[in-house]
């Protein structure tokens, strides 16, 4: 066995969204064809996968009679205990119909967030028929294209009402699920109500029960901004909410991508595995690893699968290179060094005696200004470990 290959211990999954992609774009037609979502299952299955992850509608079409929808689950319940797969995470497409185009629980129409609560009630149960235990909320077409439309918070204020709803009806039901909220800044909407995890992380505070409610952050919906995956990611983690987590890749600056993962800007995809992976402080995080991205339009199915393999196998090498760089005695040296346990009593638990203490000290802050930090010698040696040039 070939050290790269998945187990069910790596907790990888794909979304039958990803590896079912025809590769239809907004220029051109699709390049592959529509796929079966079992057969789908049994293609994960062969490259190693642990877990697939859906829609509603990815694997029931909209408007099937009760009768379709059970016999296309029991179809793909079959599937999955065949081929020994799971499904971990479930979702509500509430952005492709024509009827949300204004939104789904933020739309100005009762009508219109009337159908996306029916259809969010809907698809929480096939979910949790499958096995979910997290439920994720991507609000695509929650946003504007101008303010003029309705007072922002007017669209807050909607879709706490809407999140609060379903987090009774789920402890009605007594189901054992939660919920990931996953921020995206534009695209494709104009601007996407609640654009970061940060913004995420707050709106849950509001929230009449926040403790089920988490986040999914995604690669390419935050590098789209600009911003720090990573960052956003341990801020989740710090605050005990990070649920879910998409893995791709994004180039700053350009449209949604979802490019392989680690295809672009490795330096971000091994610090994002070194954080799961708890390399720096002995915490793995035990959540799936999702891949929410897909293959070039250049593939056929063939080529789908490499990319479902690349991926995993990338994270894979990408965790091999964590372990050494945190494992490299010049880099504990370096991290040591910058690093001392001299007055960190005096840092936590404010007390009038601290007080004094801390006004007594003698800093000298010509000196600290003075010293360097070894942080060049640090990220170069980070860059050899991630090339393979250091750890073997």
């Amino acid at each position: 066995m070939d050290r790269l290959d998945p187990t069910p211990d790596d907790r990888f999954t794909f979304g039958l969204w990803t590896v079912g992609n025809p590769g239809r774009d907004p220029f051109g037609e699709a390049v592959r064809p529509v796929s079966r979502p079992v057969d789908l299952v049994a293609g994960l299955a062969r490259v190693g996968a642990w877990g697939v992850n859906l829609h509603d509608n990815d694997l029931v079409p909209f408007g099937a009679s009760a009768s379709e929808r059970d016999a296309i689950v029991r179809e793909f319940k079959q599937a999955l205990a065949e081929h020994g797969l799971v499904v971990p995470m479930a979702t509500t497409n509430l952005f492709s119909h024509p009827a949300f185009k204004d939104g789904a629980f933020t739309a100005n129409d009762p009508a219109v967030r009337a159908f996306a609560l029916r259809k969010t009630l809907d698809a929480i149960d096939l979910g949790v028929e499958l096995g979910a235990s997290t439920y994720v909320f991507w609000g695509g077409r929650e946003g504007c294209e101008t303010d003029a439309c309705r007072d922002p918070r007017e669209a807050l204020a909607r879709f706490r009402d809407a999140l609060d709803f379903l987090c009774d009806y789920v402890r009605e039901q007594g189901y054992e699920l939660r919920f990931a909220l996953e921020a995206k800044p534009n695209e494709p909407r104009g601007d996407i109500y609640l654009a970061t995890t940060g913004h995420m992380l707050h709106f849950i505070t509001t929230l009449a029960h926040p403790e089920m409610v988490g986040v999914n952050p995604e690669v390419a919906h935050e590098t789209m901004a600009g911003l720090s995956f990573v960052h956003g990611v341990a801020q989740a983690l710090d605050a005990g909410k990070l649920f879910h987590i998409d893995l791709n890749a994004q180039r700053i600056g350009r449209y949604d991508q979802d490019l392989r993962f680690g295809s672009e800007d490795l330096r971000q995809a091994f610090l994002t595995v070194r954080l799961l992976e708890g390399t720096l402080d002995g915490q793995r995080w035990e959540g799936s690893r999702h891949f929410d991205a897909h293959a070039y339009r250049s593939e056929d199915m063939n080529g789908v699968w490499d990319f479902a393999r690349g991926c995993m196998r990338t994270y894979k090498l990408l965790a091999e290179r964590a372990r050494a760089f945190d494992a490299d005695p010049e880099v504990r040296e370096l991290l040591a060094a910058t690093r001392s346990d001299a007055h960190t009593d005096l840092l936590r638990e404010h007390s009038a005696e601290k007080v004094a203490a801390l006004r007594a000290l003698t800093i000298d802050v010509d000196a600290l200004g003075a010293q360097g930090l070894g942080y060049e010698r640090l990220d170069q040696i980070m860059v050899e470990h991630i090339l393979g040039a250091r750890g073997g």
